[in-house]
């Protein structure tokens, strides 16, 4: 089963940004499919795969900042090639 998943992190500190933009670089590295925008950044893949990948991920993100939020929304879907017809 494919899924799509919306993460918007959002570190609770001044310097927030190099938080952003390391967590973005994984999401690149994993070898799932990930767009990006400037108020979140999409990953798309197998259900099993995929959360297993972000469990680990977020956890270690979660280590390395004092404190952050991740707003995560779920889809059971692959949303990928979504095309806006407006």
């Amino acid at each position: 089963m494919n899924i799509s998943v919306e993460l918007t992190l959002l570190p609770l500190q001044n310097n927030f940004e190099t938080s952003i933009i390391d967590f973005i670089q994984q999401l690149r590295e994993s070898g799932f499919t990930v767009i990006e925008n400037p108020l979140s950044t999409q990953i798309y893949g197998d259900y099993d795969q995929l959360m297993k990948y972000l469990t680990e991920e977020v956890k270690t993100t979660f280590e390395k900042e004092e404190n952050v939020l991740l707003n995560t929304k779920i889809v059971k879907s692959d949303r990928s090639n979504y095309e806006r017809n407006y």
